[in-house]
């Protein structure tokens, strides 16, 4: 799931550095309403703004894990 997600994100947002592990900081408001748009779409999750966290958007992996825990609350 993590290639996939990070194929996905690089696709859509070739300037951010998806190995920073201060990922959250290189972001701005429209990179951040893409990526949780994009996701909840890809995996027909809901994710909303309070999602929108730096621990959640910290790096590739707490992404990752943050859909497979939306994933895992829709079942």
């Amino acid at each position: 799931m993590k290639d996939e997600i990070r194929t996905l994100l690089e696709d859509l947002l070739p300037l951010v550095d998806f190995d920073s592990d201060f990922l959250f900081a290189e972001l701005n408001s429209l990179d951040v309403t893409t990526i949780l748009m994009t996701l909840a779409d890809k995996y027909g999750i809901k994710l909303e703004a309070t999602d929108a966290t730096p621990k959640n958007l910290k790096s590739l992996d707490n992404i990752v894990a943050m859909v497979e825990r939306k994933l895992a609350e829709k079942q």
